[in-house]
């Protein structure tokens, strides 16, 4: 089965080999947020849901 790449692209792997992801809503309109609204922004977020390890090697392969 191939690796899925643009979902890949989005996705990080720690070196303890968990999987982080960029939070949604970044792209714009940050202006009026205020700056520590911001800077949570910046952080990643964990896998937004439980995974096995057979599937996590599916997105990690590639």
């Amino acid at each position: 089965m191939k690796t899925n790449k643009s979902y890949m692209k989005r996705l990080k792997v720690s070196k303890n080999g968990k999987i982080t992801a960029r939070k949604a809503g970044q792209n714009h309109f940050n202006a009026k947020e205020s700056r520590r609204a911001q800077m949570a922004k910046r952080r990643g977020a964990d896998f937004p849901f439980p995974i096995s390890n057979k599937d996590r090697a599916r997105f990690i392969i590639g």
